[in-house]
């Protein structure tokens, strides 16, 4: 099955994939559905994160890559409805990113972003998904 990921450089040699450290693991998503993975980027870039590009990629290539690499790889459903802070981060990024200004530059080619304590829950996730309105 094919799966959408949110890659920075795509095609390059400093290529990385985006990822969500999530209580205490590396979590690469996995969008079953392309608006799902178009709408995630486009939270990312008002954040002002570098944008990604989303890419469909063979699911099992995903999940090999991330056991090889050390990391959790998850999917995300089409209809997926969170149920505890940490899903939530899968259906929006959290508010503030881990300082990537030199991710191209560290030793392992997947970078993520650095989780705030979701202390405004459901309401930050509202606010963003209204922002896209």
């Amino acid at each position: 099955m094919l799966v959408h990921v949110l890659l920075y450089d795509a095609g390059q040699d400093s290529e990385g994939i985006h990822s969500l450290e999530l209580s205490g693991q590396t979590v690469v998503l996995m969008f079953e559905n392309c608006d799902d993975a178009e709408r995630y980027a486009g939270l990312l870039e008002a954040q002002d994160f570098p944008t990604p590009t989303v890419e469909a990629l063979d699911q099992h290539e995903v999940e090999l890559f991330c056991a090889e690499a050390g990391y959790e790889a998850r999917l995300v459903e089409t209809g997926f409805v969170p149920k505890t802070d940490d899903e939530r981060l899968m259906l929006a990024p959290p508010s503030s990113n881990r300082d990537v200004s030199n991710w191209q530059n560290e030793d392992q080619s997947v970078d993520g972003v650095q989780p705030s304590t979701p202390s405004d829950g459901l309401d930050d996730v509202r606010r963003r998904l209204e922002g896209l309105l």
